[in-house]
């Protein structure tokens, strides 16, 4: 029996682009930060990475899929946060962002992390970029150049017909 996903793996070689919202970017920058610095110490190399600003969180869908599907990376690393505010925003938000992110993965068949902060105020936020709780930047690049590495492996196989 042979498992996959298990072992230590390397970036390197891999080209990723970081999707990053300008707004609560108090937060987003702490994220991207992470993101980055995750993919170096994976053996991504810093001209590998290319860093793409949204207005929003709404926005990262659209631009994963076609930085996704433009065929130039093999993974995308969108962050985000989106804090809960008085209005029933933060919901449509939210889910249309999730949506739009698996969608933009299914239909390029090149990940794309979901590593959007949801929460109710920007100090659980700011927690979450860095504080007590981690980067979760940071997480969704490992992630992501989980995913990547694995389906390196898989299409390589088929390619070499094993």
């Amino acid at each position: 029996m042979r498992t996959h996903g298990l072992d230590d793996f390397s970036a390197a070689g891999l080209r990723v682009a970081i999707v990053v919202p300008l707004f609560n970017d108090q937060i987003t920058k702490l994220l991207s930060e992470g993101a980055c610095r995750t993919a170096l110490e994976l053996g991504v190399s810093e001209s590998d990475i290319e860093i793409y600003w949204t207005t929003g969180a709404f926005e990262l869908p659209l631009i994963s899929l076609e930085l996704a599907s433009s065929k130039n990376f093999e993974a995308i690393c969108a962050v985000g946060a989106i804090v809960r505010g008085g209005t029933p925003h933060f919901e449509f938000v939210a889910t249309e962002a999730a949506r739009g992110l698996m969608k933009a993965t299914t239909e390029s068949r090149v990940p794309v992390s979901f590593g959007v902060l949801t929460t109710d105020n920007l100090d659980d936020a700011m927690e979450r970029a860095g504080g007590s709780v981690g980067n979760k930047g940071s997480e969704a690049m490992y992630a992501v150049l989980h995913s990547a590495h694995l389906l390196r492996q898989i299409r390589g196989r088929e390619h070499n017909g094993k």
